[in-house]
C-alpha cells in the first residue's frame, strides 16, 4: 500500500510537485513571511501586503492593511516645525505646483511629472476629504524657501483633498537625486483641509514617496539633471538612511511615461486615522539644523531670513495663525510603526 505521505506513486515527478506543493496564490500567502512577501512582490505600489491577504487596485482581501512607514520629514519641510510655514499661506491648495505663488514667481524646471497618492484606512477604505501637503527638490537637487538662490520661492509645494476614492493627484516636475539620498517626495497626511491649513494640525502621518531607478536613470539622463546621474550611482533603495530598512517595500512608486509626454506616478498608502499625532519630524530641540556646509549637490541647511519675511509677508489674512500656532510643534510619541533609531539630522547623511 502505497505510503500517503508520499503522494500518488503513479504520478510523474512533474505532476507529484504539482499535487503536493502547487496549493495556490493563498497557500503561498499564508506560508510566507510579510517581508519575504514584499521581496517577492518588488514593493510594487499598487499591492499592499496584509497580514496574509492581498490589496490589489484598491480592493481588499483582508480585514487589516499593513501601515506605511512613518518617515522623517527631513530639515526642508516648511510646515512650521522649521523655520516657514507654506500650509498656512493663500494659494497652497492646489494640484499645480510646478510655479510659485503669492508674491513670487518663479517656476521650477524639469521633465513634467504626475504623481497620484491614493490613502486607505486600515479596512482598505478609501480615506475622503483628508489633505495630503507634499514637497520635494527641484532638478538641482533643491528645495524652496531653504536653499540657496531660491529662498524667495515656494514652489514644488502643495495641498490638495482626497476624493471619493480617497485620492490626491499634483502636477509637478521630476526631482532630482541629490548626494546621500534616493530620489523622493515628501508627504504629511491631515484628517482635515482645515487641519492642513491651520498652521498646528495634527498630523496624522509622516512619510515619503520612492521612485524606481529604471525611471530616474531615463530622467537624469536628460539635460538639467547632470548631478543626479552621479549621485544616484552612489546610493542604492538598500543603502538608502530612510528607505534602506526594507527596500521601500510600502512606499516604492508605479511609473509609467516617457520624456517626451512626461511621467505619471502612483501610489497606494495605508494609514490609520485613529492613530497617535505625528510631530513630522520636528528636530528634537525644536530649532534649526547644526550648521555646517552639507555635502557637494545638497540642499543648504537652514532657511534665511528672507525666506521667513516672504513667507510672513504673503499669508492670507484669512487663515494666518497666530505667533503660537506657528511656532514649532514639540515632538509626538513615536508609532509602532516609526522605524528606530531615525536621527533627523545626520552631518554625514542629508534627509
Amino acid at each position: 500500500m502505497p505510503d500517503p505521505d508520499l503522494g500518488n506513486p503513479d504520478l510523474d515527478n512533474a505532476a507529484y510537485v504539482r499535487e503536493v506543493h502547487d496549493k495556490g496564490l493563498q497557500f503561498d500567502l499564508n506560508t510566507m513571511s510579510r517581508r519575504r512577501m514584499l521581496a517577492v512582490l518588488g514593493g510594487a505600489s499598487a499591492l499592499a501586503v496584509t497580514g496574509g491577504a492581498l490589496l490589489s487596485g484598491g480592493t481588499a482581501l483582508a480585514d487589516t492593511l499593513e501601515e506605511v512607514e512613518s518617515e522623517t520629514a527631513g530639515p526642508y519641510p516648511a510646515d512650521g516645525s522649521n523655520g516657514p510655514d507654506v500650509r498656512t499661506l493663500d494659494g497652497i491648495v492646489r494640484k499645480d505646483i510646478r510655479s510659485s505663488f503669492g508674491t513670487a514667481s518663479g517656476t521650477a524646471e524639469g521633465v513634467p511629472f504626475e504623481f497620484s497618492l491614493t490613502v486607505l484606512d486600515l479596512a482598505g477604505a478609501p480615506i475622503t476629504d483628508a489633505a495630503i501637503y507634499a514637497w520635494h527638490c527641484d532638478r538641482d537637487g533643491n528645495y524652496s524657501l531653504y536653499s540657496t538662490g531660491i529662498t524667495d520661492q515656494n514652489y514644488l509645494r502643495g495641498i490638495q483633498v482626497t476624493d471619493s476614492t480617497g485620492t490626491v493627484t499634483f502636477t509637478s516636475i521630476f526631482p532630482a537625486c541629490y548626494s546621500g539620498r534616493w530620489p523622493h517626495i515628501h508627504f504629511e497626511v491631515y484628517s482635515s483641509l482645515a487641519n492642513a491649513t491651520s498652521g498646528d494640525g495634527p498630523i496624522v502621518k509622516t512619510s515619503q514617496i520612492a521612485l524606481p531607478e529604471d525611471v530616474s536613470d531615463v530622467v537624469y539622463a536628460t539635460d538639467g539633471y547632470s548631478q543626479s546621474v552621479t549621485n544616484l550611482g552612489q546610493i542604492t533603495l538598500a543603502t538608502d538612511n530612510v528607505f534602506g530598512e526594507d527596500s521601500a517595500a510600502r512606499e516604492l512608486a508605479t511609473v509609467t511615461g516617457s520624456v517626451a509626454a512626461g511621467y505619471t506616478a502612483t501610489l497606494t498608502v495605508a494609514v490609520d486615522p485613529s492613530g497617535t499625532e505625528e510631530s513630522g519630524g520636528t528636530p528634537p530641540s525644536g530649532g534649526t539644523p547644526p550648521s555646517g556646509s552639507p555635502p557637494s549637490g545638497t540642499p543648504s541647511a537652514s532657511p534665511s531670513a528672507t525666506a521667513t519675511a516672504t513667507a510672513s509677508a504673503t499669508t492670507s489674512a484669512t487663515v494666518s495663525p497666530s505667533a503660537t500656532t506657528t511656532a514649532a510643534r514639540p515632538p509626538a510619541q513615536p508609532r509602532k510603526q516609526q522605524k528606530k533609531n531615525k536621527h533627523w539630522w545626520n552631518p554625514l547623511s542629508w534627509w
